[in-house]
């Protein structure tokens, strides 16, 4: 086996644990960042529609004036063409600001009966020339519905928003309860049995330290014994046996050598 694939099989665990930790953080971070930018969304929303109750007031008000006391047409005007801008913002999106096109059914049924009573006032007090023949029980009559209508629709974004947080939170508790699931998977079966095979294997390494430490020891002992012996040894034959013992003890010492890497690459296997 090479050392590429003996070093992958050794550490895919660390490779799948990485992996894993990296795929659920960018999953629940791209999660939370869905979340807050659709709460920043629904917030604009919310803060249009009901800026859509002050302008009609608004109006209403510059009417009375143009009608009975000094006209200030232009802020008349710039009022009514906010209110119809918004009010097509919060039906069609705007990608200026940040709306999406509305898609709750609910909601645009009440902008569909709403729309009725802008346009009624959009076209009776858009010209100044309009004004005086505009009769003022129907710009009230109007005006009143716009406003109540226009809270009921605030109310039901309201409601909506709240439904996406509460249902944003679920997800976001269901992802929290994944991540301690996945988290406690891999300290079972990932961490826990590569801390055993490591201490097991800091266990025979020590074994064979000792063993092998203790032969070689034995055996060297035994070579210098016998070359002290051979120094002093005046007869030939028996200097040659001498040298047998030594071989021998050398054939011992390379056998004990080779059993140590035998056990290192099984221990490491």
């Amino acid at each position: 086996m090479s050392k590429t694939k003996r070093s992958f099989r050794d550490f895919y665990q660390y490779y799948i644990l990485v992996f894993t930790v990296i795929v659920l953080t960018i999953f629940i971070q791209t999660v939370v960042q869905y979340s807050l930018n659709k709460q920043q969304s629904t917030a604009s929303i919310i803060n249009i529609a009901g800026k859509q109750r002050m302008l009609s007031q608004q109006v209403l008000a510059n009417f009375y004036e143009c009608r009975f006391l000094e006209c200030n047409y232009s802020e008349l005007k710039v009022g009514l063409d906010a209110l119809y801008r918004n009010n097509k913002s919060l039906q069609k999106g705007n990608s200026k600001i940040g709306l999406e096109p509305l898609s709750d059914s609910e909601i645009l049924s009440m902008f569909a009966n709403l729309d009725q009573h802008l346009n009624y006032l959009y076209a009776n007090l858009h010209k100044i020339e309009d004004l005086k023949q505009a009769d003022i029980s129907s710009v009230e009559s109007n005006a009143d519905s716009f406003l109540v209508l226009m809270d009921a629709i605030v109310n039901r974004f309201q409601k909506v928003a709240e439904e996406e947080v509460r249902t944003l939170m679920v997800i976001e508790l269901e992802l929290a309860f994944l991540s301690i699931v996945i988290v406690l998977f891999e300290i079972f079966f990932i961490i826990n049995p590569v801390i055993k095979k490591i201490t097991l294997q800091n266990k025979k390494l020590k074994e064979i330290s000792w063993h092998q430490t203790h032969a070689f020891s034995s055996h060297i002992q035994n070579i210098k014994g016998l070359q002290n012996i051979i120094k002093i040894e005046k007869k030939i034959e028996f200097k040659e046996e001498l040298i047998t013992c030594v071989m021998d003890e050398l054939d011992s010492l390379e056998e004990v050598s080779s059993n140590m890497v035998n056990s290192l690459e099984t221990t490491n296997a």
